[in-house]
């Protein structure tokens, strides 16, 4: 059982000062945040599915331990909505045998007006790997049924638990792994806000729930804005002990 906490992303030009010094190059901004953390998730593959090459640069940069979730692209989960998966299934699987022990969670985000599809999600996860670990991100509100988390827990994959950007906070585990993504508690703008030590502490408390049950917990701050998902990841952190 793990408990591993980080960001959405490593590199901001705003996060000068607060993870790295100012004015460090873009290429440098990876080696302070693993001096800091154990986990990121890596939110730019969304936009552009990077090279194998790329993965495997990541590997032998990142530390033993390290763990890298991939936010998975947006061509199958929001062009496609899932359709047809097979032409992305080498590509995803490629990336995940260039990982090696690096690899953490396939996160599948889907669209937000990507309504509840039953038989679509169940042939998506039938072909992934068994050995891949997937959570999904349910952005329309028709998904939140028994049925559907059901049908994640035959697949062993993970319902991925929200908080903020007007999101449902369902808390539900359906995998031997939790997967959280802070989203920032701001209720006007996505994103955004920074979480008090209250909210935390509230977390820190579920978290320890879910690993006292036996399962390993990742959770990811999304609110990169001025910082704040850095400080309210190290906040959490410190309340986990």
């Amino acid at each position: 059982m793990t408990v591993q906490i980080g960001t959405s992303g490593w590199s901001y030009d705003h996060w000068d000062g607060v993870l790295y010094p100012p004015g460090t190059a873009p290429r440098d901004r990876l080696a302070h945040y693993v001096a800091r953390f154990t986990t990121v998730e890596l939110n730019a593959s969304f936009y552009r599915w990077p090279r194998d090459a790329s993965f495997a640069s990541w590997r032998r940069r990142l530390p033993p331990g390290f763990q890298l979730s991939v936010k998975a692209p947006r061509g199958l989960t929001h062009a496609k909505r899932l359709y047809a998966p097979e032409p992305w299934l080498p590509r995803l699987t490629s990336a995940w045998h260039e990982l090696g022990d690096r690899r953490a969670v396939l996160l599948v985000q889907l669209h937000p007006a990507h309504e509840r599809d039953d038989a679509r999600l169940d042939y998506f996860l039938a072909r992934l790997p068994s050995w891949m670990q997937v959570a999904v991100e349910f952005r329309h509100p028709s998904w939140h049924e028994e049925a559907v988390f059901a049908l994640l827990e035959r697949h062993g994959a993970a319902y991925c638990v929200m908080s903020g950007a007007q999101l449902p906070c369902v808390l539900r585990a359906t995998a031997p792994f939790v997967y959280v993504r802070m989203h920032g508690p701001d209720p006007g703008h996505l994103y955004a806000g920074s979480y008090s030590d209250a909210d935390l502490r509230w977390w820190a408390d579920r978290v320890g729930e879910w690993a006292g049950a036996g399962r390993d917990v990742l959770v990811y701050f999304n609110n990169d804005g001025h910082g704040h998902a850095v400080r309210n990841a190290e906040r959490l952190r410190e309340f986990i002990g």
